[in-house]
């Protein structure tokens, strides 16, 4: 894989401008720039064998200044060797693992107001039970993947970004027979400096006949768990989770969890409508702190069931 630190940038006056007005701005000393590295991760999805995604860019917008942009499609500058555009098959890299976008590229240092990641014409395809099918994403190859989030790189140091691609949420089944499946991306920027992960086991003794397990993070706010189901539907959803191989182990990891307190739970029926609101049984129902930079053990146990208080005598 190639992640160069040469990816095209529109004009390097604007950046060397931008960076002595960002100095000018910043009334001291010191780097006016820093590097950047971009990576994608992602919340696995329950049916689909592949989810291709096809990037050809990314685009940054500096506070108050020009946009850069980082071209994967001119020559020798792709982010996958012999692959243009930049083609990311999302399911590979969940549980904490990531693929690189942008990897030690030099910016202007200071306050960005968004970043774009900017698509192919053809946008890709999933492949569910080795058939492959178009995806659809709308407006997706005029505006790409905006992420108004603003972020912050450090002058004269590494700063690490990571866009969470969650396809549990993003992945709409067809409205018709032969029709596309439809991409509308839940996309979260994250600071790597600011995350934990979670990791465990499931308790056997809670894993079910044809169970399809997932680990299922709320956020400390919520008290009783619900299904994916959207927004304004039911109670909150998760804001990650994770697949459980029904392997004997059932291990499961959760990255790039900000620091703070969850709700961590199990169901054995993960293969739900996200565009619907349906009752899912939870088990090992507990809460965990996450705490930034450091991996959290929290094994997922049968939790006993309150047995009612007994009359006094």
């Amino acid at each position: 894989m190639k992640t160069g630190t040469g990816f095209l940038v529109i004009s390097m006056l604007a950046l060397s401008g931008l960076a002595l007005m960002l100095t000018a701005c910043g009334g001291g000393g010191g780097s006016s720039t820093g590097t950047l590295n971009l990576s994608l991760t992602d919340a696995p999805i329950d049916s689909a064998d592949e989810v291709v995604v096809n990037f050809v860019g990314v685009e940054l917008q500096p506070a108050g200044g020009e946009r850069l942009l980082f071209d994967f499609t001119a020559e020798g500058e792709m982010c996958e060797i012999d692959l243009t555009p930049c083609s990311i098959d999302l399911t590979l890299y969940s549980e904490g693992e990531t693929v690189p976008l942008l990897d030690g590229v030099t910016v202007p240092a200071g306050q960005y107001a968004w970043m774009r990641l900017i698509l192919a014409e053809d946008p890709g395809y999933i492949m569910i039970n080795g058939e492959q099918s178009p995806l659809q994403i709308p407006s997706g190859a005029q505006t790409g993947l905006k992420l108004h989030s603003g972020f912050v790189v450090a002058a004269g140091s590494v700063t690490d970004y990571t866009v969470d691609f969650d396809l549990r949420k993003s992945v709409h089944l067809p409205s018709c027979d032969g029709c596309d499946y439809k991409l509308r991306p839940t996309l979260r920027l994250i600071d790597n400096l600011e995350v934990g992960t979670l990791t465990g086991m499931v308790h056997s003794d809670l894993i079910t006949e044809n169970c399809s397990g997932a680990v299922y993070v709320f956020e400390g706010t919520v008290t009783t768990p619900d299904d994916e189901d959207g927004a304004g539907m039911g109670g909150p959803d998760p804001i990650a989770s994770a697949r459980v191989p029904m392997d004997g182990v059932y291990g499961y990891t959760v990255g790039f969890l900000l620091e703070g307190d969850y709700l961590v739970t199990f169901t054995c029926e993960a293969l739900d409508d996200t565009e619907a609101d349906e009752i899912i049984n939870f088990a090992g129902t507990d809460s965990v702190h996450i705490i930034a930079g450091e991996t959290t053990e929290h094994d997922i146990v049968p939790v006993a069931p309150l047995l009612p208080v007994p009359d006094p005598v």
